[in-house]
């Protein structure tokens, strides 16, 4: 029974630590988002733009007024938030990398926690790609 104590609060302290940490997102070698390892709970797409600096700006702007979305870096070509979900406070990383020198702009969206996030990063992609292209 105290083998058992000890198993469920580490595994509450590990979920606390994924839910309320905001570790920051590593580019790889070749300065892209990372590939996503889970395609159950991730997902990360390349869209390609003639007006790419205008469309960055406006998709940094969108992004940063999602609800429940908590900005952690912002640079001239990076930006990384945090958004939660609505009654659990789930975080899922959005980031958006602008690459000038092949004129797209990347866009990953993950859940920390869970094998699937029922969908939920995929819409979110949709969402934002929508309303970027509405303006």
């Amino acid at each position: 029974m105290k083998h058992l104590k000890l198993n469920i609060i580490r595994f509450c302290c590990i979920i606390v630590l994924a839910i309320y940490s905001n570790p920051t997102m590593a580019l790889t070698q070749e300065g892209t988002l990372s590939e996503c390892l889970v395609d159950s709970n991730c997902i990360r797409a390349e869209w390609e733009f003639s007006n790419l600096n205008d469309c960055y700006e406006k998709l940094v702007e969108i992004a940063t007024n999602l609800p429940r979305t908590n900005v952690i870096e912002q640079s001239d070509n990076y930006w990384h938030g945090v958004v939660r979900s609505l009654i659990f406070r789930f975080p899922d990383d959005l980031e958006l990398l602008r690459i000038p020198s092949k004129g797209i702009i990347q866009v990953r969206s993950a859940s920390r926690i869970g094998i699937s996030d029922l969908g939920v990063n995929k819409s979110r992609l949709n969402i934002l790609y929508n309303k970027l292209t509405k303006t």
